[in-house]
């Protein structure tokens, strides 16, 4: 059963209240009273009313003085006052100090319950919009942050000095190098770090509807278009926005992205009015966005200007020592979670260390994780990792060196093939299995397997 909304009424006078509560308790509400400013303060800390109905005149305390100790105590309840003849100008200025309304005494019954609905409604869009701001403004993802390799952490280093700036921010890695977070620490260590940080796919949206997400929309712009809708710059406004995959972006897009990094301003799709933004925009791409660009598939004007500051995320095959790091941190996350005792045991870390990696920490996050899940005792052995990575240890030469190793290029190319035999040849299921878009899987697929 939904709970009944909670009133308060503040008024000395005891007959008032009495009848008031009876009239509202009728209506749905669950009604406390307090016939002074004093007492109305205690309640409001105790009971946490989502509306209060103050009295301008109380007898221990002028009605605004007790507005006031209400923000304080019960910030999250809207006050309506409750004015006599003569003390309007007093009213307003109550509205000045914070109360939501308010009315004149004696009131009509539904006048009142219209201005509590009222009331209702702006505290809930309140919460919405408050909950919806937490959603979009990440924590300090720091302390994910694992690794002791130089180049590692040189990276986090450049992190670190560029953040609390403006400049705009490419970051550079293979798929599971862990870009997004770095685009999170950015926005987390910078002046922006309360205001909204924003995720957009460049790889998973086409054309038409990456510029409807990135820009919005006028109502009737497009078929289906039935309402205007604002674009992700506006919800990413005094925050930042993350472009992912930045190099899957057709030159169309790219010509509108350059005109908002360079002005600051856009239009919506359909639109004609120009709208300034104030977002701070951090690119990420698995691809080498020079050559792109020297071989005219990606506009070099936006390259220079997305690559201000360039961040190198290393890749784990070049992280020397930050595999055992990286796993013992995985197991501790796991063991927390599902409330594991669970280590990783010589062998199996052996086995892990000389993995080349190809999926990054990403593909070492789900090893670990696979392992831990499939281990029945507290020890992590050989046995519980994927049989893929124990059939590649199996091979390894022997130290006469008769039997090479596979090239990366190898090892890749059998593990797209796993994935797509896996899913019966799904390159949907299969790109979600490996960890990366469906459309680099296709490159992927075009340069491994044609």
């Amino acid at each position: 059963m939904k709970p009944r909304p909670t009133l308060l009424i503040v008024d000395d006078d005891l007959t008032f209240r009495q009848v008031m509560a009876g009239e509202l308790e009728r209506l749905g509400f669950e009604v406390a009273g307090a016939g002074s400013g004093e007492e109305a303060v205690r309640a409001a800390a105790r009971l946490e009313p989502q509306v209060v109905l103050l009295d301008l005149q109380l007898p221990d305390r002028d009605g605004l003085q007790v507005l006031q100790a209400l923000r304080e105590s019960s910030p999250g309840s809207e006050v309506i006052m409750l004015t006599g003849h003569g003390s309007f100008d007093t009213a307003i200025q109550s509205i000045r100090l914070g109360a939501f309304d308010y009315v004149a005494k004696p009131c009509p019954l539904d006048e009142l319950e219209v201005r509590i609905q009222r009331a209702l409604e702006r505290r809930a869009l309140l919460q919405r919009t408050t909950l919806l701001e937490r959603g979009l403004t990440p924590p300090d993802p720091a302390g994910l942050f694992v690794g002791a390799s130089p180049a590692f952490r040189e990276a986090l280093g450049l992190i670190e000095r560029v953040a609390p700036t403006d400049s705009t921010v490419l970051v550079c890695g293979e798929t599971g190098t862990g870009k997004e977070l770095a685009a999170r620490l950015l926005h987390a260590r910078s002046p922006r770090r309360s205001r909204p940080f924003v995720v957009v796919d460049c790889a998973a949206l086409q054309e038409e509807l990456l510029q409807s997400e990135l820009f919005g929309h006028e109502r009737g712009a497009f078929t289906g278009a039935d309402r205007a809708k604002p674009g992700l710059f506006e919800v990413a406004n005094g925050g930042t926005l993350f472009l992912d995959e930045v190099g899957e972006m057709s030159q169309a897009t790219q010509v509108k992205l350059l005109r908002v990094l360079d002005t600051s301003t856009f239009r919506h799709v359909g639109g004609t009015i120009e709208i300034k933004v104030d977002a701070r925009v951090v690119a990420a791409t698995n691809r080498d966005l020079s050559a792109l660009a020297r071989q005219r598939l990606f506009r070099e004007d936006l390259f220079y200007r997305l690559s201000t500051i360039t961040v190198a995320l290393p890749p784990l095959r070049q992280r020397a020592g930050d595999v055992p790091l990286l796993a013992e941190h995985f197991v501790a996350r796991l063991n927390e979670r599902y409330c594991f005792s669970r280590r990783l045991g010589p062998e199996a870390m052996g086995l892990l260390e000389r993995h080349d990696w190809p999926g990054n920490v990403r593909e070492l996050l789900h090893v670990v994780e696979s392992a831990a899940v499939v281990c029945e005792g507290s020890e992590i052995l050989p046995r519980h990792l994927p049989p893929a990575l124990r059939a590649e240890a199996a091979a390894s030469p022997r130290p006469d060196g008769a039997e090479p190793l596979p090239t990366l290029e190898e090892l890749e190319r059998a593990h797209i093939e796993r994935a797509l035999r896996a899913t019966g040849g799904h390159r949907g299921n299969a790109a979600r299995i490996l960890g990366i878009s469906e459309r680099s899987l296709y490159r992927k697929i075009e340069d491994r397997l044609s």
